[in-house]
């Protein structure tokens, strides 16, 4: 490493540049934009902490309906308190790479990937005093294969053989098929660790992590202190976090300006010019995953009809909505949940593109007459209101009328998605293809949120799991992105950069593409720098 990139190194442990005068002197110095970025999470995360504090979130996504059962999780409310008192087997690399060991001191696939044995940390405590135990987590896997769970982890534990302790700190998972991201599964948010897997009491909020529940008002606020048997120094900095359920962006904004809040989620895109001008806050965008989308239930009139599915599809102009929506911050989707950010991307797949005419003849092969009622709220994603009516004038071009409801933000997630036939909503993706596509678009899925129950695309999905051969792996994505695109009901026009704003007196904050926040690790990464 050359002096100028430890000179960078240095100035950024001692707070001296952040992370943009980090990057253009990382530039300067030679490195790519990928080997840059890479660098500054490692000096981050390696950066030393202050300790002590209370750390305030304002957040969008959550409601009355919300829930500490981590089987519930829906929103980013949710996952960032689910992070503050629980943890999984594993966790998902800021920088990419394979799942970082957190409850599972390490983990190994024998049997050609049919068999996955994970080592337990050993002395890891619950909040409640209970030493955790193979026993923990195998009940806490078995509650979220459950058929009867309603687990939103259900779709990715199907396929699971056998789960069983060896011993008191060895877990194995015997599989149906081979499965070589099985690892990246078991860092699911839903897959929280509890005492006797949440079986006595799943909305306690007893877990391993660093902090201990001590207020939860869902959809309002909620409060937690300093975990004091915590096992793990280099998480949980500040003694306590309050989240500070905040779903108007305006008023988000001027609580992160007001030094109410030090950092908030889902920064409008039009916003970010003005947030700039404030001195003390910093804009943290990354790319990853995460799409918005106008999901259409294909087994309910009028979208049971193939060509009115196809009508909607040519009608939007993905252009122009992240050009206006995301303001550039994002880049355009081809309507399957799958963009170059993972391995197997299936880039031989075109490009649809707005098409009046297509539109407009699909629409009239469809036989369809009258207006399809949309439902929106910006609680779906920054903007969702919008782009709506943005999609309302491009699909009037071609006929098609569409009428835009606006629905109320709390309830949005219970009484909307996955519930009416036509709605906007938005997914934060997943690590691998096969999670995002057994989480939302295989048949038995819960939270296949287009009902798309299709056998064939099932049958290719168990296929490209169990294949360890990466060149037909992509040949049998290619063939389910089309699936999806051309059959499916997901209307997919683009996919977001994660974009946080946080005071610049917030110390260690880490991009990770998996997640806003952080990957909601933001309150249990960062640190208060005047603690």
């Amino acid at each position: 490493m050359t002096d100028d990139l430890m000179k960078l190194k240095a100035a950024l442990a001692n707070g001296r540049v952040g992370r943009r005068d980090f990057m253009v002197g990382a530039l300067g110095a030679g490195l790519t934009l990928a080997a840059a970025d890479s660098l500054f999470v490692s000096s981050a995360l390696a950066q030393t902490p202050k300790k002590g504090g209370h750390l305030v979130l304002g957040m969008n996504g959550g409601s009355a309906t919300d829930t500490l059962d981590p089987a519930s999780f829906t929103n980013d409310v949710d996952f960032t308190t689910g992070r503050l008192w629980g943890e999984a087997l594993v966790a998902y690399s800021p920088t990419g790479s394979a799942p970082v060991p957190v409850l599972a001191e390490s983990y190994e696939g024998t049997n050609k990937a049919k068999t996955w044995v994970f080592k337990l940390r050993k002395g890891v405590k619950f909040s409640n005093g209970k030493t955790l135990t193979a026993d923990d987590v195998v009940a806490t896997l078995k509650r979220h294969s459950d058929e009867n769970s309603k687990s939103g982890a259900l779709g990715i534990m199907r396929g699971i053989q056998e789960i069983k302790a060896d011993g008191p700190n060895t877990v194995v998972i015997e599989l149906e098929t081979a499965n070589a991201d099985l690892p990246f599964l078991m860092a699911d948010y839903h897959l929280i660790i509890q005492p006797n897997g949440g079986l006595d009491n799943p909305t306690a909020g007893i877990g391993t992590g660093p902090y201990i529940i001590d207020v939860a008002e869902h959809g309002i606020r909620y409060l937690a202190k300093k975990n004091p048997d915590y096992w793990n120094d280099e998480l949980g900095h500040v003694d306590s976090v309050e989240i500070l359920v905040i779903n108007d962006l305006t008023a988000r904004m001027s609580a992160l300006q007001s030094n109410k809040v030090h950092m908030i989620n889902r920064v409008d895109p039009k916003t970010i010019s003005f947030l700039k001008r404030s001195k003390n806050i910093s804009i943290e965008n990354t790319a990853g995953r995460g799409h918005y989308v106008f999901l259409m239930h294909a087994d309910k009139e009028p979208f049971s009809n193939l060509h009115l599915r196809l009508a909607m599809k040519y009608a939007i102009d993905r252009e122009v909505l992240v050009k206006q929506i995301l303001r550039g911050y994002g880049t355009v989707g081809n309507d399957m949940p799958i963009n170059t950010a993972y391995p197997y991307f299936p880039d031989s797949i075109e490009q649809r593109t707005y098409d009046p005419d297509k539109a407009k003849f699909h629409y009239k092969k469809s036989g369809h007459d009258g207006a399809v009622l949309l439902r929106t709220s910006n609680a779906a994603f920054n903007g969702a209101e919008d782009a709506a009516v943005l999609y309302q004038q491009q699909a009037a071009v071609a006929g098609i009328q569409i009428e835009v409801k606006r629905e109320p933000a709390d309830g949005y997630w219970s009484s909307v998605w996955n519930v009416q036939p036509f709605s906007t909503s938005y997914w934060s993706g997943r690590q691998t293809q096969d999670q995002m596509y057994s989480v939302a678009y295989y048949s038995k899925a819960d939270w296949n949120d287009t009902k798309w129950f299709r056998p064939a695309f099932d049958k290719l999905l168990l296929e490209a799991r169990a294949e360890l051969n990466g060149e037909r792996r992509k040949e049998l994505y290619t063939e389910m992105g089309t699936m999806v695109r051309d059959d499916g009901g997901t209307i997919a026009p683009m996919f977001n950069d994660f974009i946080d704003a946080i005071s610049t007196n917030v110390g260690g904050y880490v991009r990770d593409p998996n997640g806003m926040l952080s990957n909601s690790f933001a309150p249990l990464r960062t640190w208060l720098k005047d603690a």
